[in-house]
This record gives structure tokens, C-alpha cells and sequence, in this order.
């Protein structure tokens, strides 16, 4: 019975913080969900045996009473035969009686110090089960930091790997975009060049075209215009009598 008690005071005085750490080191519950087994176990063995001494209580209770209801009886039954001047069965009685006594001593003793073995198991048994209902929880509550540690682990490791493929691609993105804004850029200097030199015909012709009106205006005051139209047909006639040719 003491080695029950040991065992179960050893269970009940176990560090829950240590074994708490244990298992974070381990990345499991596994730690915690074998105390719980072992407790389990013990509180099992300790209600059995919580039994089998509160049987004995009884049964020790029982005796006790039974020896002194005799010995009380012989007590009585002897001061009637001294009475009665029947000194043998007096005598007779009286060693019944002392016998009777130190039985009832004996079991007296037994029973005190079975309850108090009794009522240690009790409370070693409420001990033992509060802290079952507390590592339970704990269990619980552990469980669920496991679950969240490995989802934030999850979720740290995608983002690290999203990071990775973003960098990748912003590199990859960004030499592909200058080299299409280079092509822009030479392109947009091209169109320039040649916007540039077409507005400088434009120009030109505008400009040819104002002269020669001005000639013209000229011309007509002068008079001279019917000669230059004149001049102007005899050329166009030569041109054509040439190609002719």
C-alpha cells in the first residue's frame, strides 16, 4: 500500500510545467497524453485499493464493536457470579474478559490506523483527479497551439515562398518592361526624326507656295500676268511636241 501511495504521490507532485516544456521541445503531446495513461492507470489502482481498505475498515470496525459488546457482557456477567459467590466461573470470566479486551484493543488499533490509510487514499484520489482534469486541459489547450504553431508555420513558409517567386518575377517583370520601354524610347525618336522632316517639307512648300503667289499678285499688277500664261502654254506645247518625237 505505501509503494501505491508513493507512486501516486510522485504522479500527483509531478512537475506539470516541466513536462509541459518537454513536450513543446518534442513538437507532441505525446509527453503529456502518456501522463494522463499513467495517472489513468494509478487512479484506477488507487480506487481499488481505496476499496479494498475501506472494506478492511469495516470489517476491522465491525470486530471492534463485536469484542467490546462481549467483553462489556463478561464485565457484567462477572460482578453477578462474584455476587453469587462463584469465585471459579468468576475467574473463568475474568481471563474470557481480559482476552476478550486485548482483541478488542488490538482491532481498535487496527482500525484507527487503516482509516487514517484509508482517508490518505481518498485524498490522494481527489488530489489525483483534479490533476487529471487540469493536465486534460491543458492537453487540450496545447493541442490547439500545436495546430495553430503549424498552421503559422504553414502560412509563414507560403509566404516565404511567395516572396521568393515575387522576386523572381519583379526581376524578370522589370528587365522585360525597360527592355520594351527602350524599344518606346527609340521608336518615339524615330517618329520624331521623321515628324521633324516632314514638317520641315511642309514648310518648305508652304512657303514656296506663299512666294509664289506673292509673284503672282505682283505680276497681275505689273501686268505681266497674260505674258507669263502665254510664256507658260508655249512651253507646255513644246513639252508635248517633244515627247511626240
Amino acid at each position: 500500500m505505501a509503494s501505491l501511495l508513493e507512486k501516486t504521490q510522485t504522479l500527483i507532485q509531478a512537475n506539470l510545467h516541466s513536462m509541459v516544456d518537454k513536450a513543446l521541445e518534442a513538437n507532441s503531446v505525446a509527453v503529456m497524453k502518456q501522463y494522463i495513461r499513467d495517472a489513468e492507470k494509478n487512479l484506477d489502482d488507487l480506487e481499488d485499493a481505496a476499496a479494498t481498505v475501506g472494506g478492511e475498515v469495516k470489517t476491522l470496525e465491525r470486530k471492534y464493536n463485536e469484542y467490546k459488546k462481549k467483553g462489556d457482557q463478561l464485565d457484567k456477567n462477572i460482578d453477578m457470579l462474584l455476587m453469587q459467590g462463584k469465585s471459579d466461573l468468576a475467574r473463568a470470566a475474568q481471563n474470557e474478559l481480559n482476552s476478550a479486551r486485548r482483541l478488542q484493543e488490538q482491532y481498535h488499533e487496527q482500525w484507527v490506523r487503516q482509516q487514517r490509510e484509508y482517508e490518505a487514499l481518498l485524498n490522494a484520489r481527489l488530489k489525483l483527479q483534479a490533476k487529471l482534469q487540469t493536465i486534460r486541459q491543458e492537453q487540450k489547450e496545447l493541442e490547439a497551439l500545436m495546430q495553430l504553431a503549424k498552421s503559422k508555420e504553414a502560412t509563414v513558409k507560403a509566404i516565404k515562398s511567395l516572396d521568393d517567386l515575387t522576386g523572381v518575377g519583379d526581376a524578370d517583370i522589370a528587365r522585360l518592361g525597360e527592355s520594351i520601354r527602350s524599344r518606346l524610347d527609340k521608336a518615339t525618336a524615330h517618329s520624331e526624326m521623321y515628324a521633324s522632316r516632314l514638317d520641315s517639307q511642309m514648310d518648305v512648300s508652304l512657303g514656296k507656295a506663299e512666294l509664289d503667289l506673292q509673284l503672282e499678285e505682283r505680276k497681275r499688277r505689273l501686268g505681266l500676268a497674260e505674258t507669263s500664261a502665254h510664256t507658260q502654254e508655249e512651253s507646255k506645247a513644246e513639252e508635248s511636241a517633244a515627247s511626240s518625237e
